[in-house]
């Protein structure tokens, strides 16, 4: 598999303050992981851009962009808050662009065949920010910006989002939930934040929640029970991946008790019903994970599998 490997040194500089446990030694890990692994030099590394305002405004509203943009603080101001977790600093409004920016980056490079799939190596995660809301880290939704890009400039009739992150994409869901062309598949733990539960719509929404202290073998059983199925059935076009590894039983963010080899199972699940309907096309997008690492062997496995290197 060509697999890309897609972010920028300027998502470093987004900073929510001290002891924030979203913070730039995220990416730092996953980075030092793959070099430890001898990967590094196996991917094909692409330089994020700032995404196009159009594409933003496919999956946010206006006056969210512009909340966004005008509130984004100068060179020497505090911190903007937006929500008590989901704070702005001087580089964080040019991060959040180029984060959204790597998905329709992605996107484009598959669809001209440059490259298989994809890896977005990118901060601030984006999954729990609705058409019209910031929340839990998020500014824009990048799997969304993402996906819909995918779904007006190439007109394709059905895409795929799968979400193994801890928390629900609340965001994604809220964005893409009167679309029948989005089949969107969610496992997290429950109760957590955003504290979300709308119960599954065939063919629409799979929502796969899983209780405090549940092992990969327990989410694995959802995924063989629920997801490949409706997947099956749906027979997308595109996959989208919000990867968050967050479900590790080391992140302290979450309770779920998730192994290493729990994010390389669930990828290589997805890759094979990416080759059966997808033309082998993925792009996956970082969320959460917090134990670095975890991260770090978590998303090595997840890239290692997309890769198709045992």
């Amino acid at each position: 598999m060509r697999t890309a490997y897609i972010t920028h040194a300027d998502l470093i500089k987004h900073d929510m303050g001290d002891g924030h446990p979203e913070r730039s030694s995220r990416l730092y890990a996953i980075q030092d992981q793959l070099k430890h692994q001898q990967l590094w030099d196996l991917l094909e590394h692409i330089e994020a851009p700032n995404v196009e305002q159009a594409a933003l405004l496919r999956v946010h509203s206006q006056q969210h962009l512009e909340y966004i943009v005008d509130n984004a603080p100068g060179s020497r101001q505090a911190l903007f808050q937006i929500t008590p977790d989901t704070l702005m600093n001087e580089h964080s409004l040019d991060a959040a662009l180029k984060a959204a920016g790597a998905g329709t980056t992605a996107v484009d490079l598959i669809m001209d065949k440059q490259i298989e799939n994809a890896f977005c190596a990118v901060r601030p995660p984006g999954h729990h920010a609705e058409r019209s809301k910031s929340m839990g880290f998020c500014f824009f939704n990048n799997i969304a910006v993402a996906a819909a890009h995918a779904l007006e400039k190439y007109t394709l009739d059905r895409i795929a989002i799968v979400d193994f992150d801890v928390h629900q994409g609340n965001g994604t869901q809220d964005i893409f939930e009167a679309d029948d062309r989005v089949l969107f598949c969610s496992s997290y733990e429950h109760p957590l934040f955003p504290f979300s539960n709308r119960p599954s719509i065939p063919n629409k929404l799979i929502n796969t929640p899983l209780k405090s202290g549940s092992t990969g073998a327990e989410f694995r059983a959802q995924v063989q029970q629920h997801w490949l199925p409706a997947l099956h059935a749906f027979k997308p076009q595109f996959i989208f991946i919000s990867a968050g590894f967050d479900a590790h039983w080391e992140d302290d963010i979450a309770t779920l008790c998730f192994q290493d080899q729990d994010f390389a199972w669930v990828t290589q699940e997805i890759i094979a019903i990416a080759r059966r309907y997808s033309h082998n096309r993925i792009v996956s997008v970082l969320e959460g994970g917090y134990a670095l690492k975890a991260l770090g062997r978590s998303a090595e496995q997840h890239i290692r599998a997309l890769m198709q290197l045992s």
